[in-house]
C-alpha cells in the first residue's frame, strides 16, 4: 500500500485511448558545454532557447506554469566518456560535458497524449478523477537519486478544475497491494494539459 511517500518521477503506462505505451522516446540534446543540473529518470524537461534541454524549474501552476518549450519526460542519456567509452546512464550528471566534440544525447518521452504514474504527495480521493493537478515542488539538481537515477517528482494534492494547472488526472493506480484510491501517498494517472506541452502550445520557444 501507497503508506509512505515514495516518489519516482512519471512513468509512461500507455496512450490516452488505451494502447500500450511501446517505449517511443526522441533524442534531444543536452548542451555539450555541460549543464549544471542533475536531470533524473522521469523529470520534465523543457527545449531551452539554445535548442538544448533543461529540467523544467517551475510547478506548473497557474502562477508559474510550465515554459513554452516543455517537451516531455526524461528517461535517460548517453555520452563519451573520457575513454572514448559510449556510456549510456539513467540519468544526466550535472555538469557533465561532451569529449572530442561529441554529442550529449537525452532520451524523452515526447508524446503529448501519454498517460503517466505519478505519485501524489498525500491522499487523492475518486473526486479527483478529472481534475487538474501541478508538481508538489519544483524540480532541481537534488530532485531524485544519483544512486538509482531516479527523480523523486510528485504532484500536489491540490487538484481542482483550474485551467491553468499542467496536468489533468485521468485514472488511478489502483492495484491492491501498491495502491488504491485514497492512500496516504495515492498513486495516479495523469497526462499534460493542452499549452503545458509543447506539442500543444501555440507559442515557440522564445
Amino acid at each position: 500500500m501507497a503508506s509512505t511517500a515514495s516518489p519516482y518521477g512519471l512513468r509512461a503506462v500507455n496512450e490516452l485511448g488505451g494502447l500500450p505505451y511501446a517505449g517511443s522516446t526522441r533524442t534531444f540534446l543536452i548542451d555539450p558545454a555541460g549543464y549544471n543540473t542533475n536531470i533524473f529518470n522521469g523529470s520534465i524537461v523543457a527545449i531551452n532557447t539554445s535548442g538544448y534541454i533543461n529540467i523544467v524549474t517551475t510547478n506548473g501552476d497557474n502562477s508559474t506554469p510550465f515554459p513554452a518549450g516543455t517537451i516531455g519526460v526524461f528517461v535517460g542519456c548517453s555520452f563519451v566518456n573520457a575513454q572514448g567509452q559510449t556510456m549510456y546512464s539513467q540519468y544526466y550528471p550535472a555538469n557533465t560535458a561532451s569529449v572530442q566534440g561529441s554529442a550529449i544525447t537525452a532520451y524523452v518521452i515526447d508524446d503529448d497524449r501519454a498517460v503517466f504514474q505519478v505519485q501524489a504527495a498525500g491522499t487523492l480521493a475518486q473526486t479527483a478523477l478529472g481534475m487538474n493537478v501541478f508538481l508538489n515542488a519544483v524540480q532541481s539538481t537534488s530532485t531524485g537519486s544519483t544512486t538509482t537515477g531516479n527523480s523523486n517528482t510528485a504532484v500536489s494534492i491540490s487538484a481542482a478544475a483550474t485551467s491553468g494547472y499542467a496536468f489533468r488526472v485521468v485514472g488511478f493506480a489502483d492495484v491492491p497491494g501498491f495502491s488504491t484510491v485514497g492512500d496516504a501517498f495515492t498513486d495516479i494517472l495523469v497526462k499534460f494539459n493542452p499549452g503545458a506541452h509543447s506539442y500543444s502550445n501555440a507559442t515557440g520557444v522564445a
